[in-house]
């Protein structure tokens, strides 16, 4: 970002005639150039942490992540939703994928920990290979570096529990596992993470690979979710079933093909698979944790998540859990709700109340009844995503977003809290996919109000199938500049 300001999705007449707005208005011109830095990002690059049960990664996200969100717990195998978390060091921010929620020992130690680490490298930028230096490289962090080779992803190795002289010793055996240099850390109590940290800056690329929608005639990439057996294979299956075009057997390591390039409504679209869990390994606990993980990584590589719902069944909260994961990723999203034609009269009542209730925070997504099975309504579905991508990638001009913003100010006032009534001053759009808006306000704006300015964005300007972000910045109290 050196001094370069990034203007965000603002060209640079419409930036300098907001930032002279900004002046006029008291606000610090920096405080401004910021927010709509930060507001204006583009997919953060995403790192994993992997290696073997016990080895410190929780830990060691926390230190990274700077918070303690990534629960650690005495006893293994706490199952988390998140998977990912945010995190900034020295000014860059990037995504962590923490792998170290669900370590029992079911599938036979290696088993697990290879899955794991695939599934995170598969969603990762880099990797931090994490090694317990006190005990030496073992047989499972052989072939963990094994999977790390062949994905060829930039990895650097850090040697935990390193807390004196006489571990630095331990973490130099680890030159043996031919990654490079071991980065010794205590990830207990933060010894060495500063330096691991600039060499993961290095590693990261500035953003992540995919520029979303700027490859020239690249497919768009979609990702097929929901909760196992909702019918996710047999949706693909349908889909590209007559029409499969390029079927790319890009062979995960353990996997069958992973993305599919698949022809619908005249254009190639390519599915990132999440189908299922793999079939071989029937287990029970472990198959939620590794479902949320493979969710995560897709949702990661996709733009558009389709959310496929079992409408046999209750809505669960396994299927908000899953949306959730969507939406917070800022993805645009469909809710096709799958074997439709197999509901009677009675369970199509009870589901539109259920829809209407539980669906309440997504009901902008464009939403499809289909039937896997028979092939029902398929022919929605490309409008549907069409319709979702459109949303998340407009645009509104700062001039007419102000004009919109003065008119709704004057007709509904933010409620008056302490005697002060705060007000939105004015605002821009930072960035798209999804799109980001910077609010400047007076004083605080309460979280209901917020809630009202973004359904009235919606309903002025479609945003359909995209979540929103709107961020407010408070002007500081000083003397007001005339």
């Amino acid at each position: 970002m050196n001094d370069q300001h990034d203007h965000g999705a603002l060209g640079d007449t419409e930036y300098t005639e907001f930032m002279e707005l900004a002046a006029e208005e008291g606000f610090d011109v920096e405080d401004v150039e910021g927010a709509i830095e930060e507001a204006g990002h583009g997919p953060l690059p995403v790192l994993a942490v992997v290696g073997r049960p016990n080895v410190g990664k929780s830990t060691l996200v926390n230190r990274i992540i700077g918070r303690r969100e990534a629960v650690v717990e005495d006893k293994p195998g706490v199952t988390r939703d998140r998977v990912t978390y945010e995190a900034e060091w020295a000014g860059r921010r990037f995504k962590v994928v923490d792998t170290g929620g669900w370590e029992q020992d079911v599938l036979g130690i290696d088993a697990s920990v290879a899955a794991q680490a695939e599934f995170a490298i598969e969603a990762a930028d880099a990797v931090v290979f994490v090694v317990d230096a006190t005990v030496g490289a073992t047989d499972t962090d052989e072939a963990v570096v094994k999977l790390l080779r062949r994905a060829g992803k930039p990895v650097v190795l850090a040697a935990n529990k390193v807390d004196g002289p006489s571990g630095e010793a331990d973490a130099s055996m680890l030159w043996s596992l031919g990654l490079g240099e071991p980065f010794p850390v205590s990830a207990l109590h933060g010894r060495g993470t500063g330096d691991l940290l600039d060499e993961v800056l290095k590693a990261l690329p500035e953003a992540p690979e995919q520029s979303f929608g700027t490859a020239v005639g690249g497919p768009r990439r979609i990702a097929l979710i929901g909760r196992p057996n909702v019918g996710k294979s047999s949706l693909l299956n349908k889909i590209a079933g007559e029409e499969r075009v390029v079927v790319n057997e890009m062979a995960g390591t353990t996997r069958d093909p992973v993305d599919e390039l698949i022809e619908l409504g005249g254009t190639t679209w390519k599915f990132v698979d999440t189908a299922g869990i793999r079939k071989k390994v029937h287990l029970q606990e472990g198959a939620d944790y590794y479902a949320s993980l493979r969710t995560a990584a897709a949702v990661e590589k996709a733009e558009v998540a389709v959310v496929l719902i079992d409408t046999t069944d209750s809505i669960s909260v396994q299927d908000q859990r899953i949306i959730t994961m969507a939406v917070e990723a800022g993805r645009a999203l469909v809710i096709a709700y799958n074997k439709w034609d197999e509901l009677d009269e009675e369970r199509r009542y009870y589901l539109e109340r259920e829809i209407e209730t539980e669906m309440q925070q997504v009901a902008w997504a464009p939403r499809v009844n289909v039937s896997a099975l028979t092939g029902r309504h398929m022919d929605r579905l490309v409008p549907a995503i069409e319709t979702a991508l459109a949303g998340w990638e407009t645009r509104v001009p700062t001039g007419r977003l102000n004009a919109f913003l003065g008119e709704l100010v004057a007709a509904h006032p933010h409620p008056i809290r302490g005697g002060k009534q705060p007000r939105i001053l004015f605002g821009t759009q930072a960035g798209t996919k999804p799109p980001r808006f910077v609010l400047f306000a007076s004083g605080f704006l309460e979280h209901g109000y917020r809630r009202f300015v973004e359904r009235r964005l919606r309903e002025e300007f479609g945003f359909e199938g995209t979540p929103i972000h709107i961020s407010v910045r408070v002007r500081e109290k000083r003397g007001r500049k005339k």
